[in-house]
């Protein structure tokens, strides 16, 4: 068995990769946990050091690894040299927090000494998808591998080549061999490779159906997992919104990787009495955005990675529609080679759409009318999902109450599209997932809390 990567913009075959048997998984996972063993005997320090060198060599690399994100999922060059660099800022960030946010915590009691240590799990098993092939893994890694643990990556079929070069890049940074392993193997061996007595914990980042198969079965064997899933993130837009700025914000934060990101805007919520302007003033900003092959340096939106995304995309367009949605620009698959799809807003979106009860994966702007504030805010709590959202206001203390207290995602932002920190903890509620990376919370995802208590 092999799995192909194909250019999405051109359609043509680009690789095709031997699928891993379960002697090879087998051999991988076992000399990741021997790695691991003296792995988390090494000081922080030591550490820290090759966590600097895999971020020089990501710095350095930049432009190839760019251009590999653009061939194997479509990514505009632009974006995906941000996305190394920011992969090379969350590996300096823990070189140089790690120690501190795992160093020993004193609590005093009756005993002599009583402190929590954070020891390292094992083997951890990451699932990654295609549409932020380094950051979504190295966000996982970097912490993971500081704290003393070894790596497992699955990642999506289409971006087989980005995760083998992680790999590359760990083993080139002088991580020991086998400590962080790439799994080039389909969906179908998941179970086994999770039931896997040396994986000790899960973490994935995907779609919602696959995060609740991967959780249950991680759970009916007891082992930690982290889910950051799908989401559907309102931005609210109020009647004191700077709408200039705010529709330039919107356009920017809707097609972020050419509209297929969790975290990307995808229901705009406006009160009504500022719609028609800030509906004008989208039109004209999403309008002069790019389409192209994201290889060219002009080009802002690239293809929908895969056929089938791009064919549930219009269908969800289509459905929308047929149920009263009107759409303002785009709407159409384009009558050229490639899976692209037009940047795309529509209008009069109400619930029972699929533009209001899915989540849209692609370059699709949602706009729905709110009547008055308290009804848009109701309007964004409306969905089982609850990963990030936003509010637009010049009452900067109103939109920081909402945001804090009324708005129902694990990232509230105020005047800003909602993007993931190496300084902030990032992960969602309800069907959006469970658990949290980044900052001092997510590196404590995966260690034993561990109470130690001397008489």
């Amino acid at each position: 068995m092999s799995i192909t990567t194909i250019n999405p913009a051109t359609e043509e075959i680009l690789n095709e990769f031997e699928e891993h048997s379960f002697d090879e998984i087998n051999r991988i996972i076992g000399k990741a946990s021997i790695a691991q063993k003296s792995w988390k005997e090494k000081s922080f320090s030591e550490r820290a050091k090759l966590m600097l060198n895999a971020s020089s060599i990501l710095r350095k690399r930049k432009n190839e690894l760019a251009e590999l994100m653009a061939l194997e999922m479509g990514k505009p060059l632009a974006q995906g040299i941000s996305e190394v660099e920011k992969c090379a800022w969350v590996c300096e960030y823990y070189a140089e927090n790690a120690e501190r946010q795992l160093k020993d915590e004193h609590i005093k009691t009756e005993m002599s000494k009583s402190y929590v240590s954070f020891q390292p799990v094992g083997v951890v098993l990451a699932i990654m998808p295609w549409n932020f092939p380094f950051w979504q893994v190295f966000r996982f890694a970097a912490p993971a591998l500081i704290a003393g643990n070894a790596g497992i990556l699955k990642h999506s079929r289409n971006t087989t080549g980005c995760g083998i070069k992680i790999e590359q890049i760990f083993y080139e940074a002088g991580f020991p061999e086998g400590l962080f392993g790439t799994l080039v193997i389909s969906s179908s061996k998941m179970d086994k490779v999770i039931e896997h007595s040396l994986i000790a914990a899960v973490t994935l980042t995907g779609s919602t159906p696959v995060g609740q198969e991967v959780s249950s079965k991680a759970g009916s064997l007891i082992k930690k997992t982290v889910m950051e899933l799908g989401g559907s993130d309102p931005y609210i837009i109020l009647r004191d919104a700077d709408l200039e700025i705010t529709a330039e914000t919107c356009v920017n934060a809707r097609l972020i990787n050419s509209g297929q990101s969790c975290i990307a805007a995808k229901r705009f919520i406006v009160v009504k009495s500022v719609q028609k302007e800030f509906e004008k003033l989208f039109i004209e900003k999403m309008k002069i955005r790019v389409m192209g092959n994201p290889l060219d340096k002009d080009v802002t939106v690239g293809p929908q990675a895969r056929k089938d995304l791009q064919l549930d995309l219009q269908r969800q367009v289509d459905e929308s529609v047929e149920k009263g949605a009107e759409p303002l620009m785009g709407g159409k698959i384009p009558e050229s080679k490639g899976y692209f799809y037009p940047p795309t807003i529509l209008t009069n979106v109400k619930k029972g759409m699929p533009a209001y009860d899915e989540e849209i994966f692609g370059p699709v702007a949602a706009i729905i009318t709110a009547v008055n504030e308290d009804n848009a805010i109701e309007i964004a709590n409306d969905t089982n999902f609850g990963l990030g959202a936003a509010v637009f206001t010049k009452d900067i203390s109103r939109g920081e109450l909402i945001a804090a207290k009324k708005l129902q995602a694990g990232s509230c932002f105020v005047n800003d599209f909602v993007k993931s920190d190496p300084r902030l903890p990032f992960g969602g509620i309800r069907q959006s997932g469970y658990g949290r990376e980044l900052s001092a919370y997510g590196i404590k995802e995966f260690v034993n809390i561990k109470t130690v208590c001397v008489k």
